[in-house]
């Protein structure tokens, strides 16, 4: 199981940025840029807040549960 962070699309439908939304976040693009390819293991919740403010979304629309059929997956259970 894991969680997928999808902020590359959401930036590209909504066309901005890295820079841009770095400065609307008050994040370092080093930060954003690790969002943006998934390198994180954790977001706080003022980040992700803040990031949807700035981009006019949901949650749901930056993250996406993706069920990897691993030995805790509800279908084993």
């Amino acid at each position: 199981m894991s969680i997928i962070l999808r902020l590359d699309r959401v930036m590209a439908d909504r066309k901005m940025s890295l820079n841009e939304l770095s400065e609307r976040v008050g994040v370092s693009n080093v930060n954003l840029s690790k969002l943006k390819t998934g390198k994180v293991s954790a977001i706080r919740f003022s980040t992700l807040e803040a990031i949807c403010k700035a981009l006019n979304c949901q949650p749901g629309d930056l993250l996406e549960f993706q069920d990897d059929g691993g030995e805790n997956s509800p279908a084993q259970q």
